[in-house]
């Protein structure tokens, strides 16, 4: 369990850290895109949604319910990490649970979750995204990949 609980904090101080980062020293707020390669640009999306904007209408309520169902969710793989015995599966748990509380972080601080990475081909991109958001796409991808691997049991 000593890799599943230093992936969830790895993964929550690299993210708040990249944040405060393009946040307070390189101004991403108060700036335009910077255009770092021809396919990837750091911008400022303010997601007050879930994945790609969905759920962006921006009720009062939205961060609450947001933040409590990332909760939920984490203390259910929590339990999941806890009951497996495959140190794999708990580091793609890990790396979930910290994506999900490294964006309720920025729920609690700004009442959405700060994206900065897009990366594109022309005017076809990618949403912005953040490095919790990539944990958590990294970690459901291993999850789904552990699990079509895994031989089948009778």
């Amino acid at each position: 369990m000593k890799k599943f609980w230093a992936t969830i904090l790895a993964i929550i101080a690299f993210d708040q850290l990249t944040k405060w980062f393009l946040l307070a020293h390189v101004g991403m707020a108060e700036r335009t895109p910077i255009e770092v390669t021809s396919f990837f640009r750091l911008v400022m999306v303010w997601n007050k949604g879930i994945s790609f904007g969905m759920l962006n209408q921006g009720e009062s309520f939205m961060p609450w319910l947001l933040m409590a169902v990332a909760i939920a969710i984490s203390v259910w793989l929590c339990a999941l990490a806890r009951a497996s015995t495959i140190a794999y599966e708990r580091v793609a748990y890990g790396l979930i649970i910290g994506g999900a509380l490294g964006n309720v972080i920025d729920r609690l601080r700004f009442r959405a979750v700060a994206d900065f990475f897009y990366f594109h081909i022309g005017d076809l991109g990618w949403p912005a995204f953040n490095i919790a958001d990539a944990a958590i796409c990294i970690g459901v991808g291993l999850l789904l990949l552990f699990t079509f691997r895994s031989p089948s049991k009778p």
